[in-house]
């Protein structure tokens, strides 16, 4: 799903909200997740998962054309761990989902 996607599904689940106020709503939680994270903040929404920030240590890599050495700076990565409600659901679907399929021998 894309972000105009959701929009798109909240604006029609939501008929008494503009679809523009549905759109300002949707970044406005996306910029303060964003700026939590790149403050160093955990963000964590119940049912559904927390996002932090992972540090990855400076490292040689390689290029893969040349197989030369590269310095790799340090850097923070995000992080999205799924909430124990998220991966009950997607495991709930998928089992349904293959309820109906033929069993490989």
């Amino acid at each position: 799903m894309t972000k105009s996607e959701l929009i798109a599904d909240l604006s029609a689940a939501n008929p008494h909200l503009l679809g523009r106020d549905v759109e300002v709503i949707v970044a406005t939680i996306f910029n303060e997740i964003t700026a939590a994270l790149a403050r160093g903040e955990r963000v964590e929404l119940r049912g559904f998962g927390a996002f932090t920030v992972k540090r990855r240590d400076a490292r040689t890599g390689r290029n893969p054309r040349t197989g030369e050495p590269v310095a790799v700076d340090e850097k923070a990565v995000p992080f999205f761990k799924a909430g124990k409600e998220l991966r009950e659901r997607v495991n709930r679907a998928r089992a349904s989902r293959n309820a109906g399929a033929p069993v490989a021998a």
